[in-house]
């Protein structure tokens, strides 16, 4: 590989790892929301609650959202261990052609 490919790889790779970080960071947010509506929830002596479909809001059984909520956040915790993982094996790339250009301009 010429120096300069090596370059525009370790570019492309540290922008996927942005990528990847803003993602993970969004579905950490996304968690951490939905466990104050989960906290509200279970506070709630309500049967009912209502909850936001678009620009509707419907009422339904306070047991479905909880269920709902706790599978959303349930594959959203399974998304981020798999962004996670994509993050390990892109840092180690990293780190490889980090090696790579250092041994080179030595």
């Amino acid at each position: 590989m010429t120096n300069e490919s090596v370059e525009q790889e370790y570019l492309l790779l540290q922008q996927q790892l942005r990528n990847i970080l803003i993602q993970k960071e969004a579905l950490k947010l996304q968690i951490a929301e939905i466990d104050a509506a989960l906290n509200e929830l279970s506070r709630s002596g309500e049967e009912n609650v209502y909850k936001l479909v678009g620009n509707v809001m419907i009422k339904k059984k306070k047991e479905e959202v909880e269920k709902e909520l706790t599978e959303i956040k349930e594959d959203s915790q399974i998304r981020i261990n798999s962004l996670e993982n994509m993050e390990k094996d892109l840092v180690e790339k990293i780190k490889r052609i980090e090696e790579k250009l250092k041994s080179k301009v030595s």
